[in-house]
């Protein structure tokens, strides 16, 4: 409970806020009227107006009918839950036109149902945290119909967008893909600058990367694969927000090797990479290859801390993204997997087809050339997709 707590106060940070106080109550069921009891919540309001909060935020997700209570209740003070936080500093961190437009979807398919009466006292709060880019003070004049439309329009906006991406990833498809995926400030971008010597926007906060950047990374002389750093993973993530960053997230499905990065150094890693599995399961994502990388181990003292990860996860690789130490070691590890992704063909092409001779060539390891009276025998060996490609264009 008080991990979820921490979290909960790292996110109101990360969106602009100061915590003032904590309450924790034991439950023995959920109150339909203000999730809390009567009492507690009254208790809670007052204690907000005595310390002269203006925001009270509910680790829980809260239904449309307690928002609206709470409105009544709480005269000035606004009252969100977790799920209005994390689509908010969402909608502060987006810069692209692909994350603004899936942001954007989210947050209005999230407003919808909870569009009645209790956003007029966001007309004197002028917008904050909940109502990013004023949408609180105008939210009252917007009927439900005119919500759907324009998220009908968002939802033909990102499959404009999704086409766009299919495009350019076809050439992606034949060359052998890893995806970073982890919890939210895990150090992901940390590890991808180190790889792929990218100039990546990192900072030491939650949701600091929205956008998937692709980058080629040199593992050996012989080798290289193209690497994703996707959006960081948190426990309860709001389901529309999961929904809207489907396509985003498809560098993860079309990926041929999940690297999950956790922090090292946190007493909670176990419990960061059950979340991590769990959304990696909705999104149907969790049979694919995986390969564990612990990352901070540099803020890990104790040398047994990291002797006893490593036997509590043999097949993973400690490293340290930041000070880059074992890079190579978790290259190495990368490579081996990749090897296992590789074929090795024999191949014929007749020597009136020129350009299938110089293009099964590329992206492969061509291992010998036998010069035939009616063409060219290669051996070469590659990513199984690209072997796939090479002998679909030799048939044709």
């Amino acid at each position: 409970m008080e991990e979820h707590l921490d979290e909960l106060s790292l996110l109101a940070e990360t969106a602009g806020a100061e915590v003032a106080a904590r309450i924790v109550q034991n439950l023995n069921r959920i109150h339909s009227k203000y999730f809390v009891g009567k009492g507690k919540a009254e208790q809670i309001i007052n204690q907000a107006k005595e310390m002269g909060v203006k925001l009270i935020i509910f680790d829980e997700d809260l239904t449309p009918a307690q928002v609206k209570n709470y409105s009544g209740l709480a005269n000035n003070i606004k009252v969100i839950d977790r799920s209005a936080l994390i689509l908010d500093i969402f909608r502060q961190h987006a810069k692209t036109r692909e994350s603004k437009t899936q942001v954007e979807l989210a947050y209005l398919q999230y407003l919808l149902p909870r569009l009645t009466r209790q956003w007029t006292h966001l007309e004197r709060q002028m917008g904050g945290i909940g109502t990013r880019a004023g949408m609180g003070e105008t939210q009252i004049e917007v009927d439900r119909r005119l919500i759907r439309t324009k998220i009908s329009k968002l939802k033909k906006d990102l499959d404009s967008i999704e086409k766009e991406r299919i495009t350019q990833g076809q050439n992606r498809k034949s060359e052998f893909r890893a995806a970073l995926v982890g919890y939210t400030n895990a150090g992901k971008s940390t590890l991808f600058k180190c790889l792929t010597g990218s100039d990546v926007f990192i900072q030491d906060q939650l949701f600091a990367t929205l956008d998937t950047t692709v980058r080629r990374v040199n593992l050996s002389d012989a080798h290289s694969c193209l690497l994703s750093d996707t959006v960081g993973f948190i426990r309860k993530l709001p389901h529309h927000l999961v929904a809207s960053f489907r396509s985003t997230l498809k560098e993860v499905l079309e990926a041929d090797l999940l690297l999950i990065v956790v922090d090292m150094s946190s007493p909670f890693m176990k419990d960061h990479l059950d979340t991590i599995q769990s959304v990696l399961k909705e999104l149907e994502a969790d049979k694919l290859p995986q390969l564990l990388v612990l990352n901070k181990a540099d803020l890990v003292s104790d040398a047994t801390a990291i002797g006893e990860s490593a036997l509590a996860f043999p097949e993973s690789v400690a490293i340290s993204a930041l000070e880059s130490l074992r890079i190579n070691q978790l290259k190495e590890k990368i490579l081996e997997i990749m090897e296992k992704n590789f074929q090795t063909i024999e191949i014929e092409v007749s020597y009136k087809n020129g350009k299938i001779i110089s293009d099964v060539q590329k992206g492969v390891v061509v291992l010998s050339r036998e010069y035939l009276d009616t063409g060219v025998k290669l051996t070469i060996r590659g990513n199984r997709n690209r072997i796939e490609q090479i002998q679909a264009a030799a048939l044709n």
